[in-house]
């Protein structure tokens, strides 16, 4: 985002004084009724994520008019369906927008958004077809932020034919981290972190009915879970993909996922051998 301020001062569209006072602000006013953090990529590393639910149309335009401004590559969540169409209107109008309809979600001049995750690679699971709303929130992050996202939808635990016959092609990819959304009983998120060598990340989404249900059940049997895994709040798409950009961000392996071979000294020999 300061990258941004400073290349939208360059193109004349701020002046020297603006540009000065919001990076010395350390956020960018959206209006009365906003501010919208623009050292968040420098402190963290990840974007801030600008959340649509809740936010009344007008005081939703007016943010999007000044990101739109300053050219600043946002990522917009959980929009309402008025916002959406409100997005689809803008587009038509020329705004570099990139909709994501089943993830109700959108990228604002997405090639202005850093790409950390370039080269790296996650895996992501659903118990049920039910749980892809979730999921597709969690792809459209990560794939917002240059990661490669290998998926497997609707393989619960009960046909668990369908996640023997997954795996293997998820481990081929070797993703830096696994995600799981599941409803229900969650059982899904612990068969895979009993199944992967690789750190899993866990979503109860809300789906099942009766005592434990809207994602209640899920959340508890995931908490309780034997198999080592993070765990998320209900239907949290966005924490679980942000968690997962750290991870991969962090990881040591290399983003092409060749493995170093390891090296060995035989006895006799100065050299070492490959084994």
């Amino acid at each position: 985002m300061v990258e941004q301020l400073l290349r939208a001062f360059e193109r004349g569209e701020l002046s020297l004084a603006e540009a000065a006072r919001l990076l010395r602000a350390g956020h960018l006013p959206g209006g009365p009724h906003a501010r919208f953090d623009v050292q968040r990529t420098s402190r963290t590393g990840l974007p801030e994520v600008l959340l649509g639910e809740g936010k009344a149309l007008p005081h939703f335009e007016e943010l999007l008019r000044e990101l739109h401004r300053t050219r600043a590559g946002v990522l917009l969540s959980r929009l309402t369906p008025g916002q959406m169409r409100v997005l689809s209107r803008r587009r038509q109008e020329g705004w570099d927008l990139d909709l994501r309809p089943q993830a109700a979600a959108a990228t604002l001049h997405p090639r202005e958004v850093e790409r950390p995750l370039s080269g790296r690679r996650a895996a992501l699971l659903t118990a049920g077809t039910a749980d892809a709303r979730v999921a597709e929130e969690v792809r459209w992050v990560l794939e917002a932020l240059g990661g490669t996202v290998a998926c497997a939808f609707d393989v619960g635990v009960a046909g668990l034919h369908r996640l023997s016959r997954a795996l293997p092609s998820l481990r081929r990819r070797r993703p830096g981290v696994y995600v799981v959304c599941a409803g229900r009983e969650g059982a899904l998120a612990t068969v895979v972190a009993g199944l992967v060598d690789r750190p899993v990340i866990a979503v109860p989404t809300s789906q099942g009915y009766g005592r434990g249900g809207r994602g209640e059940g899920a959340l508890t049997a995931m908490l309780q879970s034997c198999a080592p895994m993070a765990v998320v709040n209900i239907d949290a798409g966005v924490p679980a993909a942000l968690l997962a950009a750290q991870i991969l961000r962090l990881s040591t392996e290399p983003p092409s996922g060749k493995r170093t071979r390891r090296v060995t000294r035989r006895k006799g020999h100065g050299t070492g051998q490959p084994s």
